[in-house]
């Protein structure tokens, strides 16, 4: 049984105002802090990374760990990167200053029951039908309707609203599960999560989900893990029903902020894998950039989206080398390529809309976790700030890679061209 290390990457970093921006990778602790340098109109992120183990609440030695994971003693079930909020870029010419953060990845003892592997099938990434219509139960279906809460089973994937089934992963179209026998509706937080992988048959607990390009999924609950983990999706009850997790939002899935697009100007395919945040946070919201096409890439207003520990969130997209299917790369560990795809894809894109109106898009290096560089150039033009991209080799601004900004309403294409 092949089994992964998670991403150790310091998360994107976006400006406004507020201290830290959690997008974290996490199972179980949170530790965090990112280094920041500026300069004039220029923001650039360094981040600088200490790694823990934990196997329960102990610390296992890096090499055990690893050893564990290699032989199939251990499969991982979570990890911590948060993510750092800059100020806004300065008018001139200020000193820098850097921190550091320690990420934690969590693992756990595998069982007769469990296994990490997932064979690859065929993906549907198609948008569901924005028009509403009604299924034999009479309940209005499409991505806009109203999802009957307490009314559809737990082995049912809702693909009639909006849901995106992710078939390779192996979890019955479930971009992850998150077991969790002892929470109760209302309470404030969550003291057991185990994170299901394929061939767990359990029920109680939350069923995460993809949803269309453009669109992000609008369920999860208030409580979230006792240690600051992410939680999210649907939520299966004890009498085997799906709930709405966020009552205030009817609806799976909610649009986006527009404006950033993906143009694919080469000859092979590349897979763009978002993390399933929050809850199980692997890398595995696929989007497909065939040859030739424009797709649209899926950006939030972190104000009005998840919070984690009272602090805005953003989104993280791993960009797979060209020619990776969604089905091999949007997963943690590959099975093609692995240093260079998956978890170990070669370069992160992170977005997010922040209070003051203007999106931030960073492009930067997948370190420590992959010293592979982009077989590619990505540019990402528009109504940008300042250059950002990665060229014949080289980032824009410095190695930790770019940050570049477009106001409300504005627009910016991420252009992907032969090296």
């Amino acid at each position: 049984m092949k089994s992964v290390i998670l991403n150790l990457a310091v998360a994107a970093s976006f400006a406004a105002g507020a201290a830290a921006q959690p997008h974290h990778h996490g199972h179980h602790h949170h530790k965090k802090n990112a280094g920041a340098e500026k300069r004039e109109v220029e923001t650039t992120y360094v981040p600088a990374t200490v790694t823990q183990y934990m196997l329960d609440d102990k610390v296992v030695s890096a090499d055990e760990a690893k050893n564990g994971l290699d032989n199939g003693l251990y499969v991982v079930v979570g990890e911590t990167t948060p993510t750092f909020t800059a100020p806004s870029a300065p008018a001139v010419t200020s000193s820098s200053s850097s921190t550091s953060k320690s990420d934690a990845v969590f693992i756990q003892k595998v069982t007769s029951s469990s296994s990490s592997s997932a064979a690859p099938t065929t993906t549907s990434s198609a948008p569901a039908s924005t028009s509403s219509s009604s299924d034999s139960t009479g309940y209005a279906t499409g991505i806009d309707a109203d999802f009957p809460d307490g009314k559809i089973k737990c082995d049912h994937f809702p693909e009639e609203y909006g849901a995106v089934p992710l078939e390779w992963l192996g979890l019955g179209g479930w971009s992850g599960l998150q077991f969790t026998p002892s929470y109760k509706i209302g309470d404030l937080s969550i003291s057991f999560i185990e994170t299901g992988v394929k061939g767990m048959a359990k029920t109680t607990g939350f069923y995460s989900y993809a949803c269309p390009e453009g669109y992000v999924k609008s369920q999860w609950p208030s409580a979230q893990g006792s240690t600051k983990q992410s939680v999210g999706g649907l939520y299966c009850n004890d009498d085997g029903y799906l709930e709405l997790s966020r009552p205030e939002s009817k609806t799976l899935c909610e649009p986006g902020v527009p404006g950033i697009t993906i143009n694919n100007k080469m000859e092979k395919n590349v897979a763009i894998c978002r993390t399933d945040y929050p809850g199980i946070e692997a890398m595995v919201i696929p989007v497909d950039a065939q040859p030739g096409a424009v797709r649209e890439l899926a950006n939030i207003d972190s104000a009005n989206y998840y919070y984690w520990d009272n602090k805005p969130t953003t989104l993280q997209y791993y960009v797979n080398q060209p020619g990776v299917s969604v089905e091999d790369g949007c997963v943690w560990d590959c099975a093609e390529d692995h240093d260079e795809c998956g978890n170990w894809a070669p370069t992160i894109l992170g977005v997010g809309q922040s209070t003051d109106g203007n999106t931030y898009i960073s492009l930067f290096p997948n370190t420590p976790t992959s010293s592979a560089k982009p077989k590619m150039n990505i540019n990402i033009t528009g109504d940008v700030s300042i250059a950002c991209y990665f060229q014949d080799g080289e980032y824009a601004v410095s190695d930790a890679g770019c940050t570049t900004t477009i106001p409300s309403g504005g627009k910016a294409v991420v252009t992907f061209t032969d090296a």
